[in-house]
């Protein structure tokens, strides 16, 4: 029997690299504070703190890539592995930022209630909204689903655009966040929170697509007519994927309203929709690393590269002026490249040289004659 300390350090041993990414992102504020000689958490102005410094900036970079991290896993869990593909997903995420925004801001309750409850209700109706929603629509195959995701989400966009209460198009601001979770005051405690998240995510997915249920998704994903044959109700798992990925998706949502402090219809933009697509397609759809590595890779570049200007003879081009067309180009050169993805691609060749290098090990019977009797 494995005792259970080899057994931690066989997991360990088997997954260094995301436990040293992880202890990396733990250690980040503190080495870019080290690096920059600037405060992790924050400059003391009488009873508040002043987010200023390189620390505090690269803290909300990497706060952005977890919520496109979460919004990316949560696509890949119905694109990926359960063979859905939604142009509605940003439903969720508006949904959720629009729920816990009207309660922080609307209900008079004190801050911390109003968090924990708008947090609750916003998880359950995005769940629900995704029950409903794919209720309907599952019903619908091929791009007739596709387009009747895109329009439902389009309405609730229509609505919130237009709804008084929230003050329509322009939205409104939050100003009762609690101040341990407030970004403008504790940008530090915010950030592991958001980690947290992000980490928690990451591994509940792993979990559930290593489950029964999650060999069911995949079944559906790679043959439904099959999977129906051999006796599972192919919708009941469809509607259980589309509302986890639904509330995943939420808490998404409430993570970026609470950084920006705003609720605005363009939390439920189409946007929010796309750019999770995208990322899947470029990580690896059906890979677990594979969303993460698209969503941090495609917003490290917009920050690295969007305010840059590229000079050629006496031209001068701003990149913001023509990112649009850049990532697209990026975007069919990675596809061409890496066909499934870049973690795809790469498993793909590594289980490709894993098998010649066997076969080359493998001995040859022509060279070992049996002797005849």
């Amino acid at each position: 029997m494995t005792s259970p300390n080899k057994s931690w350090m066989q997991t360990l041993r088997e997954n260094w690299l995301p436990v040293a990414v992880l202890v990396f992102l733990i250690l980040f504020p503190f080495i870019i504070g080290a690096l920059t000689e600037s405060s992790p958490i924050g400059v003391p102005r009488g009873d508040r703190m002043v987010m200023r410094g390189e620390s505090v900036r690269w803290q909300s970079v990497l706060i952005e890539v977890f919520i496109l991290g979460i919004l990316a896993m949560s696509y890949n869990l119905i694109f990926g592995f359960t063979g859905v593909i939604s142009f509605g997903h940003a439903l969720f995420f508006g949904l959720g930022g629009y729920i816990l925004g009207m309660f922080l801001e609307y209900t008079g309750m004190d801050t911390g209630l109003a968090l924990i409850l708008g947090i609750v209700v916003g998880i359950a109706a995005s769940g629900i909204v995704g029950l409903i929603v794919g209720f309907v629509s599952l019903r619908l195959r091929g791009v007739y689903f596709t387009i009747f995701t895109l329009a439902v989400a389009e309405m609730f966009y229509i609505f919130f655009s237009r709804w008084r209460i929230t003050n329509a198009e322009d939205g409104f601001t939050i100003g009762s966040i609690p101040v341990w979770l407030d970004p403008t005051q504790s940008r530090l405690n915010f950030y592991y929170v958001t980690l947290a998240l992000f980490v928690f995510t990451y591994l509940f997915i792993r979990r559930l697509v290593n489950s029964p249920t999650g060999a069911v998704f995949k079944a559906i994903r790679e043959n439904e007519d099959r999977a129906q044959a051999v006796g599972f109700n192919t919708l009941n798992y469809k509607l259980i994927s589309i509302a986890i990925a639904g509330m995943l998706a939420a808490t998404a949502g409430m993570l970026q309203v609470i950084l920006n402090k705003k609720v605005g219809p363009e939390v439920l933009a189409v946007n929010y929709t796309v750019d999770p697509l995208l990322m899947t397609i470029i990580g690896g759809i059906g890979t677990f690393n594979g969303p993460i590595l698209g969503s941090a890779g495609l917003h490290l570049l917009d920050v690295f590269f969007r305010d840059a200007t590229i000079t050629i003879g006496e031209t001068s081009f701003q990149i913001a002026n023509i990112w649009g067309l850049l990532l697209g180009s990026g975007f069919i050169l990675v596809v061409i490249i890496f066909p499934l993805g870049i973690i795809g691609t790469w498993q793909r060749w590594r289980l490709k040289a894993r098998g010649q290098i066997a076969k080359a090990a493998r001995p040859d019977p022509s060279m070992n004659p049996k002797t005849e009797a």
